[in-house]
C-alpha cells in the first residue's frame, strides 16, 4: 500500500533550512540558560528543586539537561540549566558566581522600580508620622510646662498703681504663691483684687520663670459728692472709691440735681474726664441742674460755663488758650467752642 504524500509546509512551520540553521555551530555555541529562584533558603539546603516540567534532574542524560545551582548572597537558591544540544562540547560550563550576579542584579532592579512607584505614598506616610509627633510632643510639652513646680509662681509684681498700695495687692494675691503658672486662678485674683474699688480693669502677664505681673489701671475720681454727714468719692462711672467724714482736699464737690443715677452726674462726669490734668487739678466745684448745663468753678475764682458733654475735647483746648489769653478775666463760656464768650 502506498503512503500519500507529504502535504506542503505552512508558513508557520519550519523548512528544512532552518532547521539545519539552527543546528550550525554558531547556534549551538550560545547555551541556553533558565534562571529562576525557586525558594529561600532553607535549614538543611542552599540549592532549590528543579523547575516543575523540567526533565528529572538526577538522570542528566535522559534530555542532555545539564543543571547548574547554586545560591546568591542572600540565600535564594539559583539554578541554571544548560542544554548539551545547544552548546559545543569544547564550551566551558557557567560558573555559579554569574548566576549569583544576574539573579542578583534582577532583584536589585525589582526593588528599585518598586521604591519609585511607591515614593509618593512614603512621602505621605512621613508627613503624617511627622504631623503627629510634633503634635504629641506639643502636648507633652505644654502638659510638663503647666505642672512642673520648675514653673511655679515665686513672686508677684504689681504695676500701675497711685493711689493703693502696692503691697497690699501683693498681700491678696499671696494664695497663688506656688502655684503653676499656667494654672493661676482667674477667679480668685478677680475676687481678691475686688476689694480694692478704684481698680478699674486689671491684666495678668507671665514672665517665665517664676513671675506673675498684675496690671492695674486705676479709677479716676471725678469729685466727691455729699450723702448726709460724710462725703462718697466717685468716679465718672458712680462708683463709690472711698467714703470720709470731710471732702478731701484734692477731690472737688459735686453739687448734682438728682443724685449719682441722673443725667446730670453722666454730663458732670464726662467733662471731668476730658479736662487736662493740670486743669482738672484746680476745679474745686462742679454744679449741674440738668445734662445741658454744667458749670465748674477753679481754685482762682474763675466760673466755666460748660453746657452739655458734646465736644468736650475741643472745649477743653479751647478753654486752654482763653485762659492763656485772658489771664484776667473770671468767666468763660466754651458752650458754643466755634463761638466762646469771656468776660
Amino acid at each position: 500500500m502506498r503512503r500519500p504524500a507529504p502535504l506542503p509546509a505552512s508558513p508557520e512551520e519550519p523548512t528544512p533550512d532552518d532547521v539545519a540553521d539552527s543546528a550550525s555551530p554558531e547556534r549551538r555555541r550560545r547555551p541556553l540558560l533558565r534562571f529562576g529562584a525557586t525558594g529561600q533558603r532553607d535549614a538543611g539546603t542552599r540549592v532549590g528543586a528543579p523547575d516543575v516540567g523540567a526533565p528529572d534532574a538526577a538522570d542528566p542524560g535522559a534530555s542532555g539537561v545539564k543543571p547548574v545551582s547554586g545560591s546568591d548572597s542572600d540565600g535564594y537558591a539559583v539554578t541554571a540549566v544548560i542544554e548539551d544540544g545547544e552548546r559545543d562540547a569544547g564550551q566551558p560550563a557557567m560558573r555559579s558566581s554569574e548566576v549569583w550576579r544576574a539573579a542578583r542584579a534582577r532583584r536589585k532592579a525589582l526593588r528599585a522600580e518598586i521604591r519609585r512607584f511607591t515614593q509618593r505614598s512614603r512621602r505621605r506616610r512621613l508627613a503624617v508620622w511627622g504631623s503627629t509627633a510634633a503634635l504629641v510632643a506639643l502636648v507633652l510639652g505644654s502638659m510638663i510646662a503647666a505642672y512642673s513646680p520648675l514653673f511655679s509662681v515665686e513672686k508677684i509684681t504689681v504695676a500701675g498703681a497711685t493711689s493703693i498700695d502696692p503691697a497690699a495687692v501683693q498681700r491678696s494675691l499671696s494664695d497663688q504663691i506656688g502655684a503653676p503658672l499656667a494654672l493661676v486662678d482667674a477667679d480668685r485674683v478677680a475676687s481678691a483684687l475686688a476689694e480694692f474699688p478704684i481698680i478699674e480693669s486689671y491684666a495678668l502677664e507671665v514672665r517665665p520663670p517664676r513671675e506673675l505681673l498684675v496690671r492695674i489701671v486705676e479709677r479716676t475720681p471725678v469729685g466727691a459728692i455729699r450723702d448726709g454727714n460724710a462725703y462718697s468719692v466717685v468716679d465718672a462711672a458712680g462708683v463709690v472709691l472711698s467714703t470720709s467724714a470731710e471732702r478731701p482736699e484734692s477731690t472737688p464737690e459735686l453739687d448734682i440735681t438728682g443724685g449719682l443715677d441722673s443725667a446730670a452726674f453722666h454730663s458732670a462726669g464726662l467733662v471731668m474726664r476730658s479736662l487736662p490734668a493740670d486743669l482738672r487739678a484746680t476745679v474745686t466745684r462742679v454744679r449741674a441742674a440738668s445734662g445741658d448745663d454744667v458749670t465748674l468753678s477753679l481754685a482762682d475764682g474763675k466760673t466755666v460755663v460748660w453746657g452739655s458733654e458734646q465736644d468736650s475735647a475741643r472745649k477743653a483746648a479751647v478753654l486752654v488758650r482763653l485762659i492763656a489769653a485772658a489771664p484776667q478775666s473770671s468767666t468763660f463760656d466754651v458752650s458754643s467752642p466755634t463761638v466762646p464768650v469771656v468776660g
